[in-house]
């Protein structure tokens, strides 16, 4: 980077750039001892998360609020911030059989740059703004700005975007509010510290920030009906793996045998929420389906509103 960059401050300030006290002879240590301070070491990621839960509290509820009513969610990020948003949003469909619309990863220098490192684009702010809006982000749709040092200038470009046309920004960073500063409705801070290889932030805060955006994805898809229980009831049946997963939760739910389980799916065109309420319901696809339209997308509304439920689980304890 020129001398002359704007952004080209001294950061050492930061939490996540400062030099780690019980790692200061890293390269002298046994690769036993070594392993040893990592393992201690990271378990600061989840106290870090815990720390934050009332911030995630409140981005899971304006995020679904967004979604119920039609927005849609942008991760945004450069380096490994950008990378875990992009694994993040990747995983929704298949887990939640979401649109692949629904929930996006956008990564500074797109698809080249999750397998080549461009560092040198997070430093274009306008370029966080062009990317959303090339992506026609609009004012019911929601931003997540992942940034382990909170001054990455390319998502403060898109945080700032979004909140000028009203949607809903929201800024995840490992160091105090304080030290970096990011336009945002919802600060989500994971306070890792130091760490053990100073200013590699794909270690800690990387841990820390997947153990949240996984919070957060999955507290939104709970909330926007697609569990049951503790079961992912929208999950897309694509391949084996997930054929015997499905049928095991009509099994373990609906109390049904695989053959029966098997001829619910396919009637119901591999949607296994389709599935359950067929089975407790008898109704034939078509019906189930009005019925889901109707007072769902939840299938515990569905069955409530149909004067149904689904029998005493049989799944081991």
């Amino acid at each position: 980077m020129p001398p002359s960059s704007p952004d080209a401050f001294d950061r050492g300030h930061l939490l996540t750039e400062q030099a780690h006290p019980r790692s200061t002879g890293l390269d002298q240590l046994s690769t036993e001892a070594m392993v040893e301070l990592f393992c201690e070491n990271d378990r600061e990621p989840q106290r870090a998360v815990a720390a934050a839960a009332p911030a995630l509290t409140q981005a899971v509820d304006g995020v679904a609020a967004r979604l119920a009513a039609g927005g849609r969610l942008f991760y945004i990020g450069a380096g490994t911030s950008g990378r875990l948003g992009v694994l993040d949003a990747a995983e929704c469909p298949p887990t939640f059989c979401t649109d692949p619309e629904l929930v996006q990863g956008v990564l500074a220098g797109g698809a080249p740059a999750l397998l080549r490192s461009s560092e040198g684009l997070e430093d274009l702010r306008h370029s966080g703004r062009e990317d959303l809006i090339s992506r026609g982000f609009a004012p019911g749709d929601c931003v997540v700005g992942i940034a382990a040092g909170g001054t990455t200038p390319y998502v403060l470009g898109a945080l700032e975007h979004a909140r000028a046309i009203g949607a809903l920004a929201i800024a995840m960073a490992c160091v105090p509010s304080e030290q970096a500063p990011m336009p945002a409705d919802i600060e989500i801070r994971l306070l890792t510290g130091p760490e053990l290889l100073t200013g590699s932030t794909r270690l800690k805060a990387g841990t820390a920030t997947k153990i949240a955006l996984n919070i957060l994805s999955t507290g939104v898809m709970v909330r926007l009906g697609k569990v049951f229980g503790n079961r992912m009831v929208d999950v897309a049946v694509t391949n084996s793996k997930l054929e015997d997963r499905a049928l095991r939760i009509l099994r373990d739910l609906a109390g049904v045998d695989r053959q029966r389980g098997a001829a619910l799916l396919a009637a119901a065109d591999g949607s296994v929420k389709l599935a359950l309420l067929m089975a407790a319901t008898g109704l034939e696809a078509n019906a189930a389906r009005h019925q889901l339209r109707q007072h769902g997308p939840g299938l515990r509304q569905a069955l409530e509103a149909c004067g149904a439920q689904l029998p005493p689980s049989t799944a081991p304890q």
